[in-house]
C-alpha cells in the first residue's frame, strides 16, 4: 500500500502542528509505504519572498525528520526537484474541464481576496493530481476540507484511463485520523494557528522555551478552578488537557487522576514540564540535522525514486497519447 502526502512550506510549524498531523504521520510510517513530498511549487500560487521559502523549505523538512518522520520508511523529496511533475500536470490540464477547477472551494474563496489571482491558483489542484497520480498512490491522508482534490484527481485518472488506456491506479481518499485539535492559548476558542497575527497564543515548534513556558502560564482558562474536561463551559482547561493527553499518549481521564489537587497554576506548570521536554527533544535533533549533510541525503535518495516513477508514468502518458515518435 502506498500513501502520498505533502506539506506545503509557508508560515510556521506549531505545537498544533505536530499534534494534528505530523504525529499522525509517524504513527503511519508502519501501514505502507509514505511518500511525502515538500509542496514548494504550490507554495508559488501566491508570492513568496524567494530567501525565505528557501529557507523555510529547509527547515520545515528538518523539523518532520526532528519529530520522528523516518527516511528508512519514508520517500521524501522537494516537488520542484521533479521536472517530470510539472510535464505530467500539464497532460492532465489537458484532460481536465475548466469548470471542475474552478469549482474547487479553495480557489472560490481565494479568487474573490483579488481579482489578481495567478493562473496558478486555478490549477494548482491539477499540479495536486500529478503529484497523487504519478506514483500511482493507493491512499492520499487528507482532512475532510481537502476531501475535494482527491476526488478530482480520481476523476481526472478516470477520464483519461478511459480516453487513452489504462495508465492510473485511482486513489482513494483516507480520511485523516482525527489529531488532537490544538487551541489557541489566549483564545480556546480557536484553532492555534501559524497564520494568526497575534501570536500569544501559538507555540512554535521551534520556539524559545522560556517563551513557551510563558505563554503556557498566561494560557486563559476560567474562574472554577476544577481541573476537568468539557470543552464547552472550559475550553482552556480542556485544551491544556488535551494537549497533555496527545503528547503522554494517556488518556484525559488518566491526566485528570494524575493532577488532582492541583490549583490552576500548578497544573500550567505541569502541561509547560510536559510541553517543554518534548520540544526540547525535537529542537535538539533539529539542530543536529538542519545543516547537516544528512539532510541532503535523505532529499537526494528521495528524488531519485521519485524521478524515476514520474518518467515512467510520464513515458506511458505520452506513448498513450500519441506524442512520441
Amino acid at each position: 500500500m502506498r500513501i502520498l502526502t505533502g506539506l506545503k512550506p509557508t508560515g510556521s510549524l506549531t505545537l498544533g502542528s505536530y499534534l494534528g498531523s505530523i504525529k499522525q504521520i509517524v504513527e503511519m510510517q508502519d501501514e505502507g509505504e509514505i511518500i511525502l513530498f515538500i509542496a514548494d511549487l504550490h507554495a508559488l500560487t501566491v508570492y513568496q519572498d524567494p530567501e525565505e521559502l528557501k529557507k523555510r523549505i529547509r527547515e520545515f523538512i528538518s523539523v518532520y525528520l526532528a519529530c520522528g518522520v523516518d527516511p528508512n520508511k519514508c520517500t521524501i523529496y522537494l516537488q520542484s526537484e521533479n521536472e517530470f511533475i510539472p510535464c505530467i500536470s500539464y497532460l492532465l490540464e489537458c484532460t481536465t474541464y475548466y469548470g471542475e477547477a474552478s469549482r474547487m472551494i479553495q480557489f472560490k474563496e481565494k479568487s474573490k481576496l483579488n481579482d489578481n489571482f495567478s493562473v496558478g491558483l486555478l490549477t494548482y489542484p491539477i499540479l495536486m493530481a500529478a503529484d497523487i497520480l504519478y506514483c500511482d498512490a493507493d491512499y492520499v491522508p487528507v482532512g475532510i476540507d481537502q476531501k475535494q482534490h482527491v476526488e478530482l484527481a480520481r476523476n481526472i485518472a478516470e477520464r483519461f484511463n478511459n480516453k487513452y488506456g489504462e495508465t492510473f491506479t485511482l486513489p482513494d481518499v483516507k480520511i485523516s485520523r482525527t489529531g488532537t485539535k490544538v487551541a489557541d492559548l489566549k483564545d480556546p476558542t480557536k484553532k492555534m494557528s501559524k497564520s494568526d497575527e497575534n501570536q500569544s497564543g501559538v507555540i512554535d515548534l521551534l520556539e524559545d522555551l522560556d517563551d513557551v513556558r510563558r505563554k503556557i502560564m498566561k494560557a486563559t482558562t476560567d474562574s472554577e478552578a476544577t481541573i476537568k474536561y468539557d470543552m464547552e463551559n472550559k475550553p482552556g482547561i480542556s485544551n491544556l488537557l488535551n494537549i497533555c493527553a496527545s503528547i503522554k499518549e494517556m488518556s484525559i481521564d488518566d491526566i485528570i487522576l494524575e493532577c488532582e489537587g492541583m490549583n490552576y497554576g500548578e497544573f500550567k506548570s505541569y502541561v509547560a514540564d510536559i510541553v517543554c521536554d518534548r520540544l526540547k527533544t525535537i529542537q535538539n535533533r533539529y539542530n543536529e540535522i538542519k545543516n547537516s549533510p544528512e539532510l541532503d541525503k535523505i532529499l537526494d535518495e528521495g528524488i531519485k525514486k521519485s524521478r524515476d516513477l514520474a518518467k515512467a508514468k510520464y513515458d506511458l502518458m505520452k506513448k498513450n497519447m500519441g506524442i512520441i515518435r
